[in-house]
């Protein structure tokens, strides 16, 4: 999240009577070292952030909860808290059935929103506003539940698709409706979760941008007090939100008859 004086908010010299405000700018993937090719093995900083994310889960949920204390510590306490968080989530949804795929759910949640919430540190980068990094953990997820459909259930699967309560002339007609639907989830899983955190980080640039004009700044000051404060909510609303929807969709893998 770019703040005043950044790469995304330029302000521009008095012939051209005005501030200039590009929010998209923070979004730019750059490499760390050098040079403006990018490669599969470049080093950029989207590489470094979510680095640091992995090592802040780590932290927190191995080295954190190391010790096992009956009391447990501040670190142990957010570790314990996040995997009852997520445990509850799928057993009320899933069922027990899906706890087989509680370390996958886990990673998926503590992920998401580690990243979120490193992005609200000045002069940090949104992971979670690129589409390529949510594309790939919605189709990662779409994947995992329909090869889990298949292995369970074999072609019993298909019973997701047809709506056996309806009446019998409009069962094929909702069945083309759920199967086209089924096959968009990727996209809105993606799309839910990327357009959130990037309008959010967006906004929040423009905000900082107007900041630097004397005759509204205390006004662009109080709207960035409020919108670093709605952005937490939301860091945290969207990685439930993805987090949840991954759990109805296994427990449409699981039950594919309810």
């Amino acid at each position: 999240m770019p703040w005043p004086g950044t790469k995304g908010t330029r302000v521009a010299d008095a012939s051209s009577g005005g501030v200039q405000i590009h929010p998209m700018e923070q979004f730019t993937i750059h490499p760390l070292f050098g040079g403006h090719t990018l490669h599969w093995y470049t080093v950029t900083n989207q590489t470094l952030w979510m680095a640091i994310a992995v090592l802040v889960i780590f932290s927190l949920l191995v080295l954190g909860t190391s010790a096992r204390a009956m009391v447990p510590g501040r670190m142990q306490s957010v570790g314990e808290l996040a995997y009852n968080f997520v445990r509850d989530m799928i057993e009320d949804v899933a069922g027990k059935d899906g706890m087989a795929f509680f370390p996958y759910i886990v990673t998926i949640f503590m992920f998401i929103v580690t990243c979120n919430f490193l992005a609200l540190i000045p002069f940090s980068f949104s992971v979670m506003a690129q589409f390529a990094i949510t594309g790939v953990m919605a189709i990662a997820v779409f994947l995992t539940v329909t090869i889990t459909g298949f292995i369970r259930h074999g072609g019993g699967f298909l019973k997701l698709f047809w709506v056996s309560a309806a009446p019998a002339p409009l069962r094929p007609v909702l069945a083309v409706i759920e199967l086209l639907s089924y096959f968009v989830r990727p996209v809105s899983h993606s799309i839910r979760l990327g357009g959130n955190m990037m309008a959010g980080h967006a906004v929040f640039e423009v905000f900082a941008g107007f900041a630097v004009v004397a005759l509204i700044s205390p006004v662009s000051v109080l709207a960035i007090a409020g919108m670093y404060a709605l952005e937490i909510i939301v860091a945290f609303v969207q990685a439930y939100v993805f987090t949840i929807l991954t759990v109805v969709y296994l427990k449409d893998a699981l039950h594919p008859g309810h």
